[in-house]
């Protein structure tokens, strides 16, 4: 039995605190003999946001009046990932694998983690002063 993780989660979002983080996720997963797996979280507040005052964006509606935007959106939110592995790899991380998801960053890193049962979840701080965190939080701040 080891005390390290056997899976490390690296959830990004591009920024410059996302890509440190992932680094010391791929060493840290490296030197475990742990899998690394990143995670980009895309269309955060998409589904929140109405398209016109009261009329909430539902998947399936979407669908139905827009048909492929959903599509467009995912594919668009896929190359952010694959350039995002791509950059771990370049930096000797190998990665097991890239996970897609779509929603709300919090809840949904928190899923996958729990679904491929993760031992250590990373990311990143954007390390806002006290009234922006205060103001607007982080996704590394938030919880269930």
């Amino acid at each position: 039995m080891s005390i390290f993780p056997t899976k490390v989660l690296s959830a990004t979002d591009g920024s410059r605190e996302a890509k440190l983080a992932a680094r010391t996720a791929g060493d840290l997963a490296e030197k475990t003999g742990s899998e690394l797996h990143v995670v980009y979280v895309g269309g955060e507040g998409f589904y929140e946001t109405p398209l016109v005052e009261f009329a909430p964006l539902e998947p399936t509606w979407v669908a139905r009046e827009y048909p492929g935007l959903l599509s467009d959106i995912e594919r668009t939110e896929r190359e952010l990932l694959d350039k995002e592995v791509e950059q771990v790899q370049a930096v000797g991380g190998k990665v097991a694998q890239a996970h897609l998801r779509m929603g709300e960053a919090a809840p949904e890193i928190i899923a996958l983690g729990e679904e491929i049962g993760v031992g250590l979840i990373v990311m990143g701080s954007r390390g806002r002063g006290d009234m922006r965190r205060a103001l607007m939080g982080g996704v590394s701040q938030r919880h269930p």
